[in-house]
């Protein structure tokens, strides 16, 4: 195996631990930054620096955020009556987008998977309760998992622990999407497109 030297070996490294990058990209990312100016190289690592010493996790829903509290929970022209659930911060920005909900959120940090160590502990579950128990206006709690096995167990398993907390437990519709042909369909899916179906 060839030997790098240490400074390209520890950005090699480092860019290994990011989500989808393997030892081979990484060393095409360090490549391709030494091929950068120095300046930009200088601009990338105080952004990162500047990551960890700007951003703060907001307090009432738990996603990122510069402020004490993020702009979504600090904004009071917002559908008091429904806290919307999902995994992670990024998923906030993807609702958000479709510019269809207007209430509030709340950041699980994942979903369980027992086997990988994520238990009802680790996520914000009863963070979760606490809420919605101190905050009487909420009358709907929209749950915008992802509709994987672990993403249903997590549903099933809120679902269960709401049943006593006076509010409406929902969850996002789904079914074929536009184009689709049916031999490709999961199972689920096609679950839910046939309970969700509509008159004509």
């Amino acid at each position: 195996m060839r030997r790098f030297p240490d400074a390209i070996q520890e950005l090699v490294n480092a860019f290994s631990r990011l989500p989808g990058v393997g030892p081979k990209t990484a060393l095409r990312y360090v490549y391709h930054m030494l091929r950068l100016p120095k300046a930009d190289s200088l601009a990338l690592s105080q952004a990162l620096a500047k990551l960890h010493e700007k951003i703060n996790v907001c307090p009432t829903c738990y996603t990122y955020t510069e402020k004490e509290v993020c702009e979504i929970c600090s904004n009071l022209k917002r559908d008091v009556s429904t806290v919307c659930v999902v995994e992670h911060p990024r998923d906030i920005s993807t609702i958000e987008s479709t510019d269809e909900y207007n209430g509030y959120y709340h950041v699980l940090g994942g979903v369980l998977n027992p086997l990988d160590g994520i238990t009802p502990e680790t996520l914000r579950i009863q963070e979760l309760l606490d809420r919605i128990q101190v905050r009487s206006e909420i009358k709907e709690v929209l749950l915008a998992l992802s509709p994987t096995v672990q993403g249903e167990v997590t549903m099933l398993y809120l679902t269960k622990q709401l049943q006593n907390a006076n509010v409406r437990v929902t969850k996002l519709a789904r079914g074929l999407p536009t184009g689709a042909t049916l031999e490709f369909a999961d199972e689920l899916t096609l679950a839910d497109a046939i309970k969700g179906r509509r008159d004509l």
